[in-house]
């Protein structure tokens, strides 16, 4: 994919994510695309594509119980992020 194009998904993903949180009643829910996409592509490749959005899901519920516990809801979601991506690279 060209740069243009790249640019363009990372414009629809990020609409779509802002729609999505606001029907969820969650505008402010911190998103890093980048790293969830990412571990997606990690997921899927190194297990299998259905395990992508599995692990995403999971990631994204750990970071959840991280922040509903105190921790600050960015650093719980790289942490969940890293720590899934480097099982599925294992």
């Amino acid at each position: 994919m060209s740069d243009p194009d790249q640019q363009e998904l990372h414009r629809t993903l990020s609409e779509w994510a802002d729609r999505v949180r606001a029907e969820l009643d969650i505008p402010g829910a911190p998103l890093d695309l980048d790293g969830v996409l990412g571990l997606a592509g990690v997921a899927a490749h190194a297990v299998v594509r259905p395990a992508a959005p599995v692990t995403t899901w999971l990631a994204g519920y750990a970071a959840g119980v991280a922040a509903a516990s105190g921790a600050d809801p960015e650093a719980a979601a790289a942490d969940a992020l890293a720590r899934a991506r480097r099982l599925a690279g294992s």
